[in-house]
């Protein structure tokens, strides 16, 4: 395989790395013999963020980082050029073999906008990156079907789906759930529980390079490389029904709170 250098291209590296990251967990994985779900899940998150941190040192010297596993360096909110990882995305279904809806996110943030990522689902051996795009399903569903959390499924979601006589998809993973889309196993992932940045940089990447509809559920832009990365809300969309799932969370949002 070919080594990483700094001339390697940000949407390779992107791929790379997720790619690199995601074979490590799948050792950690097979290896595990005798661990815990506690003590996989830390074997995890430990071993992809090493993987995650040597690579983009090694090629990327002079770029910031956010990472979901390192301490936020203040550096990074002067910096041009960001990193925002998450080296194991759905740590929970990670640590429950068989179970391959986790995920590995990396997304390049340049200049106040994502510009490259990848997300990786290395228990089916996928990668979708923003180069080249993922092409994407076209036209109006019958019935829309919601991506919605398998352990935490929001209240408010399931109160969108009744409203909209849309079915429920649980699955684990903010990048499965995004990727799902691309998949055409739903059509929109909604989420109103809470986030932060790296749960949902990659996976926007991916979509918007893809021509989905990404956005807050109040139909604003998602800001990345924020003093607090929390970002608590978010909205992947065929396009064709994004106009109608804004309306009906708006609607939506006026009579019930939003919480997890």
């Amino acid at each position: 395989m070919q080594r990483l250098t700094t001339n390697t291209s940000d949407s390779t590296l992107a791929t790379r790395l997720a790619q690199e990251a995601g074979a490590a967990l799948v050792r950690i994985r097979a290896d595990a013999a005798g661990l815990d779900a506690e003590a996989l899940k830390l074997a995890g998150d430990v071993g992809a963020q090493r993987v995650l941190a040597s690579l983009l040192a090694e090629a990327r010297p002079e770029d910031a980082v956010l990472s979901e596993e390192a301490v936020d360096d203040a550096a990074r909110l002067t910096a041009r050029r960001v990193w925002i990882i998450d080296p194991l995305d759905g740590t929970r279904e990670f640590s429950e073999p068989p179970r391959t809806d986790w995920a590995v996110h990396v997304a390049l943030w340049e200049d106040g906008a994502l510009t490259a990522g990848a997300v990786a689902l290395p228990a089916e051996g996928l990668v979708y990156t923003t180069d080249p795009a993922s092409v994407r399903p076209v036209g109006q569903p019958d019935r829309i079907r919601l991506a919605v959390s398998r352990s935490r499924p929001p209240q408010f979601v399931q109160r969108l789906a009744e409203r909209l006589d849309a079915e429920l998809v649980p699955m684990g993973s903010a990048g499965v759930k995004a990727t799902a889309v691309l998949r055409d196993e739903v059509d929109a992932y909604v989420h109103a529980g809470g986030q932060y940045e790296w749960d949902s940089a990659a996976p926007v990447a991916v979509a918007a390079a893809a021509g989905l509809h990404t956005s807050r559920i109040d139909g604003s832009p998602l800001f990345y490389n924020r003093p607090n990365p929390l970002l608590p809300d978010l909205l992947v969309c065929r396009p064709e029904i994004g106009a109608d799932l804004l309306d009906a969370i708006a609607n939506l949002s006026r009579e019930v709170t939003l919480t997890p």
